[in-house]
């Protein structure tokens, strides 16, 4: 009990130590929103409309996104796109969210979570991240498809969605400033991304089992982080893969690979492994939603 005390008041001696600094002005700031490290989320209970928790976790989800945009208005923000990146991409209460923010939906989308993503914004905000698929730790720890991909690697670097989408970021010289979710996605985007602010919002115990904080203070604690982020703006760079860029993907299971390897531009790396080069992150993310969202039987 005593350690989770502490646990638990830690949000605010971190938010005392870390104030955050300077305001900056008419910022144009992305929110690229998941579910798998929004606070208190363990299990698939959770994360689809099929859980007799997801209802509650929507909202939940909502208010998360709806504490970054509000601290990134007191950091100088005057313009906001929020993208809902989780299951469906269609996760968050629309009516919940300001009028005056606009909202990615749905897919496919050419630039998947990063949607609408361009060289006129100042940040990109992560929330709700989740770890990768080869980390030994992390809630709900995957990249992409945890029913169908076992690796995803760029250049030859495991890759993370965080880190995914801080590339297409990276194309258009946005640079990724903050990211909250479990402590596993926060060190091993810093890990692979380099610097930005984190937003421990619980810690993992397994893939389906964390130490949580509360709803009220992770909303503190990812305001708290947005501020710090936004008020050292300068110090951050965009993460940058310089092209050609070599995509790896490994498939769970054989006849992915097989068939995928019957396109021209695609080679077999071993039975589970295909091999693709695209010239900048917009072709290797448009790759990506092919291979993982087409099927012959897609409708209408």
């Amino acid at each position: 009990m005593k350690r989770f005390v502490i646990a638990t008041t830690a949000v605010a001696l971190f938010a005392a130590a870390y104030p955050a600094t300077a305001q900056q002005e008419d910022l144009k700031v992305y929110i690229s929103a998941d579910m798998e490290g929004v606070v208190g989320v363990v299990t698939s209970d959770q994360l689809g409309p099929s859980g007799f928790e997801y209802q509650r976790f929507r909202a939940i989800m909502t208010r998360e996104v709806n504490a970054a945009i509000d601290a990134a208005r007191e950091m100088g923000a005057t313009e906001i796109l929020v993208s809902d990146s989780h299951g469906n991409g269609e996760n968050l209460l629309i009516e919940d969210l300001p009028p005056d923010v606009q909202l990615i939906r749905a897919w496919p989308r050419p630039h998947m979570m990063m949607e609408g993503i361009d060289e006129t914004f100042d940040a990109a905000i992560f929330i709700g991240y989740h770890s990768s698929t080869t980390n030994t730790r992390g809630v709900r720890a995957h990249t992409i498809s945890s029913a169908n991909l076992t690796a995803v690697r760029l250049n030859g670097v495991e890759m993370l969605e965080a880190s995914i989408n801080a590339a297409i970021a990276g194309d258009f010289g946005v640079p990724v400033v903050m990211i909250s979710g479990d402590d596993a996605v926060v060190e091993e985007a810093r890990r692979v991304i380099g610097d930005m602010e984190g937003a421990v919002v619980k810690w993992s115990l397994g893939f389906h089992s964390a130490r949580t904080l509360m709803p009220e203070a992770s909303y503190a604690l990812i305001a708290q982080r947005v501020k710090a982020a936004l008020g050292r703006l300068d110090s951050f760079r965009p993460y940058v893969m310089a092209g050609p860029i070599e995509l790896e993907i490994a498939f769970k299971n054989y006849m992915p690979a097989e068939l995928m390897a019957y396109l021209p531009n695609v080679d077999r790396v071993d039975s589970h492994t295909i091999r693709f080069v695209g010239q900048d992150m917009t072709e290797i993310s448009k790759f990506i939603e092919f291979t993982t969202s087409y099927s012959v039987s897609i409708t209408p």
